[in-house]
């Protein structure tokens, strides 16, 4: 691990409103599905009935705690499964395993492919350790993905982290916020913010499951087991000098990333993508527009508006000059 500095911009403290925001859907435990071959446990009736988890379950929180403290691994039994992860549990013991932290089901899977596997957890034993211990919230979280590694090595790694480092990892989990990151033991998340300096559409469209990632340590939660990483502070910000070196009037070349109902965006360099307002697609002799004739990937020639850096924001422009607008199109 190398102590590395970030390159031009200040490293970012994440409050726990953030985190509450960005886990939001890993965490949220909408209605619980138990299979009809599944008896119905008084914990799962309650869970139906909305109630908090400190509500439903009689936890033996010194139990949980010191699982937590010395990250043991503990084998428990699924009761039932809902859109966001696994019921586990056994008298004294039970929380909820989101379905980042499962072994078997990718999170770019559809919900409809998901339901099954989860489903063929339930009535099983499955090895996990806890991640999350929070009594006031009535709140214990498990990975199944997290007990891969040894006992003990979660507080290793956290010992051994230091902000601004540049660390290597590897994918093992896409979400519509973000990717999970392997650090050896432990699972960092980079942020959808934090994957580009340019426009991210979806996580998927940059990373792949397994890929192999060096990262930035943005911040270390270890009381909640949390690390945010970043993948574009890896590179200096291109918006910091992208007003002196594109001006309007000047012609580029760009690829068209996305295709929206008010226009286009493409891209003049990594981490710089600029809007083609619908109104700047039309060309002479096209009075429809050409928006149909797009394609993401497509190479053009575009004419720079306006550059706002402290928005992050470019202006571009197809409406050249009449033959020059023909070519670009080409």
């Amino acid at each position: 691990m190398v102590n590395k500095s970030i390159k031009n911009e200040p490293l970012e403290v994440h409050d726990e409103a953030w985190w509450a925001s960005l886990l939001a859907d890993e965490y949220k435990q909408p209605q619980l599905q138990v299979p009809q071959h599944i008896p119905i446990t008084v914990q799962a009736e309650k869970e139906k009935n909305g109630e908090r988890p400190a509500e439903r379950a009689n936890i033996d929180w010194g139990q949980a705690q010191t699982l937590y403290t010395q990250d043991k691994m503990v084998e428990l039994p699924v009761s039932g499964y809902n859109r966001g992860g696994l019921l586990v549990g056994r008298e004294g013991l039970q929380g909820f395993v989101p379905i980042s932290h499962l072994l078997k089901i990718n999170c770019t899977l559809e919900e409809e492919e998901r339901f099954p596997i989860l489903e063929s957890y339930v009535g099983k034993l499955i090895t996990v350790k806890v991640i999350e211990c929070d009594p006031e919230r009535g709140r214990v979280v498990f990975s199944e993905r997290a007990a891969l590694a040894a006992p003990g090595r979660r507080n290793q790694l956290f010992d051994d982290l230091q902000l601004g480092a540049e660390v290597c990892g590897f994918v093992t989990n896409i979400t519509d916020f973000g990717v999970f990151i392997d650090l050896g033991g432990v699972e960092g998340l980079i942020h959808v913010s934090e994957l580009s300096w340019g426009r991210v559409r979806h996580p998927a469209d940059m990373v792949q499951v397994g890929d192999k990632l060096y990262v930035i340590v943005l911040q270390i939660d270890k009381e909640r087991s949390r690390i945010a990483l970043s993948l574009k502070r890896l590179n200096a910000n291109p918006w910091e000098t992208a007003e002196q070196r594109y001006k309007p009037g000047q012609i580029v070349e760009a690829v068209v990333t996305s295709i929206v109902p008010f226009g286009a965006f493409a891209r003049v360099e990594d981490g710089l993508d600029g809007l083609i307002h619908i109104s700047e697609l039309t060309l002479p002799g096209h009075s429809k527009g050409i928006i149909q004739r797009l394609a993401e990937g497509q190479a053009l020639k575009v004419r720079v508006l306006n550059v706002d850096a402290s928005r992050q924001r470019m202006g571009l422009s197809l409406k050249l000059n009449e033959m020059e607008s023909s070519q670009s199109m080409r």
